[in-house]
């Protein structure tokens, strides 16, 4: 029997349609800290997933502040699908109940696989970044080898650059505290005066920096002799920009930053199929080639070139002498460090 024109077209046309129609017309909103970074983001992990899942992704920013994802969750206006979050941020948001607890059998990936057991509860550990010092080579040819210089007025004058938040383990390690007891000494009352008492050394010589792009713009300018920046934005400044930003790793305090999902999304199971694709090791290396970010997947940085690793926080050479960042510390006691640090801010 013959069939007629419009059947032929029909069928043909569904012959070149996509096998899921309905599944290639779902959304889903991202939303991450916007800059540099997040156009990495959509080249190697969001444009990807889309091409994978047929789930178009909408990207949303934010400051890595909580009170908006909070607001969203406590009045249900859910907008936000999935979060980049930092570790700190991640372990608040799960003990308030206000983002997912991740069933890992739907997601498909081995928990173990990543950094930290506890952080993957509710989030899938998406690497990290450190907050290293860096100053110019150009400028400065024999530059600091310790934390204790960048405490040291004397051996390197000038100004210091420092972001606009309590930096007290860099000033207990300048002090002497091995980086093993720093949260252990900062735990105890004479621990943060010892932290703060440091800080007096050097408060008349820092320039508070509050934006990311601003610690690396203070150093070009020659603002600063050496200034603390975060690992992704140095990377970028000197790839990018031709800088000839130099690393110093000597007590980096490496964070890590993770996938989650705002508890309320209406879009649950397409944020699932996003954090199990951004979760493999393949888009994490394609990550951390593009930023000099960690890795979370351990099985991610065997996919890292081997130019790349000397840049990565996480890299084996490095995590002899960095600081893990206890972001369990920080959720218990980093409103009364905040609240004393604006005190000494204001004297």
């Amino acid at each position: 029997m013959r069939m007629s024109v419009l059947a032929l077209v029909g069928l043909t046309a569904g012959m070149l349609a996509p096998p899921n129609p309905a599944f290639a017309e779902d959304q889903l909103t991202v939303t991450g800290g916007g800059g540099s970074f997040q156009k990495v983001l959509r080249k190697v992990v969001f444009d990807p997933f889309s091409r994978a899942s047929g789930i178009k992704v909408n990207e949303a920013e934010y400051d890595y502040g909580l009170a908006k994802i909070r607001a969203m969750v406590e009045t249900k206006t859910v907008s936000w699908d999935v979060v980049y979050a930092t570790e700190s941020g991640v372990r608040q948001l799960c003990a308030e109940g206000t983002i997912e607890t991740l069933d890992w059998k739907k997601l498909g990936l081995d928990p173990d696989k990543f950094e930290d057991a506890n952080y993957t509860e509710c989030g899938v550990p998406a690497g990290g970044a450190a907050t290293i010092v860096i100053y110019d080579r150009d400028k400065l040819s024999n530059g600091p080898k310790t934390i204790a210089d960048f405490f040291d007025l004397k051996k390197f004058p000038g100004k210091r650059g420092l972001y606009k938040s309590p930096p007290v383990e860099w000033a207990l390690i300048a002090d002497g505290v091995p980086i093993k007891d720093v949260y252990k000494v900062l735990r105890t009352p004479e621990g943060v005066d010892r932290a703060f008492s440091k800080l007096d050394t050097i408060k008349k010589d820092i320039i508070w920096w509050t934006a990311g792009a601003q610690a690396p713009q203070l150093l070009a300018d020659g603002q600063v002799v050496m200034t603390d920046s975060w690992t992704t934005r140095v990377y970028d400044a000197n790839k990018n920009s031709g800088k000839h930003f130099d690393i110093m790793w000597d007590a980096a305090v490496l964070t890590g930053n993770a996938w989650v999902i705002p508890k309320g999304s209406s879009r649950l199971d397409a944020a699932y199929k996003f954090l199990a694709f951004a979760g493999r090791p393949q888009p994490q290396a394609d990550v951390a080639n593009n930023t000099a970010s960690g890795t979370g997947n351990r099985d991610a940085i065997a996919l890292v070139d081997p130019t790349m690793l000397p840049n990565l926080p996480n890299a084996p050479q490095h995590m002899d002498r960095v600081v893990l960042s206890d972001s369990s510390f920080w959720s218990e006691r980093g409103d009364e460090l905040r609240q004393r640090f604006t005190a000494w801010l204001a004297k």
